[in-house]
């Protein structure tokens, strides 16, 4: 068995199994889970319509590449979002959804020879980044989230020495768990430590289409584009329809930046065989290039998150994210796991504990006496679970 296997710690799902294990939830109460990040609103019609009338796409064997009007789709759904244009041909490619492309990416770019390989991601952070960096044989170095600036990440806390040995740096903006969404002055300096020390970029960006405020979340490509970098140098941009079209089980994304990134990419997904079905390519043409439904899924969102915010934030340390389906509540006595596992027994309202999302960095845990509460289902059962979560807290 490949050795590196070992280094892999418990997702925090498992974990989170492991200690609810013999909770025997209140059943005079229906369950309420709020703890796995997967949207619950309807797929649109365009969408399953797309699906059905490209059937015969099943006989063929689909390109790594995809085809030409996919990425063709995906290129002028980035002119529209964030005014960048980009070369369809070399610098947009469809993915079998981001979280492999996350994964991926790693293996493509880490080069485990080199000494101290490193791979920086923020701290709480999406777990595949941590998995990618070590089945890559690279060593993982996470930056805390600081409370003080909306849990926007420190990286200023990133030694210089750690720097210099980075090859890949995760960034996820809009952010999971804390919805902070990167400013320019950010990525100015990501950009310059980049130039600095030759390290690759990747930006999950696939919570971009939810957001509360009248000016969307900047992406990485924009960024670049207003810092005149207009060859993306060292920077790959990643997206997906699972948030922003409600279709997870479709696993379609794309990824768009670097060229020469891309082509080494390529190159390694035609031999891992990560080809995108011709059926839901058709289906990501059509999602992609309809925007009613991305409104109509956003404004279902800000619903949700203007009832439900103000009732917890009556008893618990919350505020409104800036963008993303989650709400990263401080839990009163600070102890997040204690406080979700009876939170499960007594009140049968599933979180994830903010602990299990993060790793101890600098002798903190930046995740701990906080919990992640994804508003993914609907309005009524969102605003259920969170008087439920006041009456919870209440009582105690």
């Amino acid at each position: 068995m490949n050795p590196l296997l070992g280094r892999l710690h418990p997702y925090p799902f498992e974990r989170l199994r492991e200690l609810t294990r013999g909770i025997t939830p209140n059943p005079a109460l229906a369950p309420i889970g709020l703890g796995i990040g997967e949207p619950k609103h309807a797929t649109p019609e365009l969408i399953k319509r797309a699906l059905s009338d490209n059937l015969a796409g099943l006989a063929s064997y689909p390109a790594t590449a995809g085809e030409p009007r996919l990425r063709e789709a995906c290129a002028a759904w980035v002119r529209r979002r964030y005014g960048v244009a980009l070369d369809a041909a070399t610098q947009v490619l469809p993915v079998v959804g981001s979280r492999e492309a996350l994964f991926a990416l790693a293996q493509t770019v880490i080069d485990p020879t080199r000494p101290g390989a490193t791979v920086v991601c923020p701290n709480p952070f999406y777990q595949i980044y941590e998995g990618a960096a070590l089945l890559a044989g690279a060593q993982p170095h996470y930056a805390n989230s600081d409370p003080t600036r909306n849990f926007a990440v420190d990286w200023a806390s990133v030694p210089a020495e750690v720097w210099a040995r980075t090859q890949l740096l995760y960034v996820c903006s809009p952010g999971n768990p804390t919805g902070a969404v990167m400013p320019l002055s950010e990525w100015r300096t990501l950009f310059e430590l980049s130039d600095r020390h030759g390290f690759v970029i990747a930006s999950d960006e696939c919570y971009s289409e939810i957001y509360f405020r009248d000016e969307p979340p900047l992406g990485s490509l924009e960024a670049a584009l207003r810092l005149g970098r207009t060859d993306f140098r060292r920077l790959v941009a990643l997206t997906s329809l699972s948030k922003r079209s409600n279709v997870p089980g479709m696993r379609s994304g794309f990824v768009a930046g670097d060229a020469a990134i891309l082509k080494s990419f390529l190159l390694y997904r035609t031999y891992h065989g990560s080809a995108m079905s011709p059926v839901v390519q058709a289906a990501s043409v059509a999602a992609w290039g309809d925007e009613e439904h991305v409104v109509d899924n956003r404004d279902l969102y800000r619903a949700k998150f203007a009832q439900v915010t103000p009732l917890l934030a009556g008893v618990m340390d919350v505020a409104l994210p800036d963008a993303g389906f989650y709400l990263w509540a401080g839990v009163p006595g600070g102890d997040d796991v204690a406080f979700a596992l009876r939170l499960l027994a007594q009140y049968n309202v599933a979180v994830l504990p903010g602990s299990l999302l993060a790793r101890e960095s600098g002798g903190v845990n930046p995740g701990a006496g906080r919990i992640r509460m994804a508003l993914v289902a609907g309005v009524g059962e969102c605003l259920e679970a969170a008087q439920r979560i006041v009456s919870f807290v209440q009582a105690r």
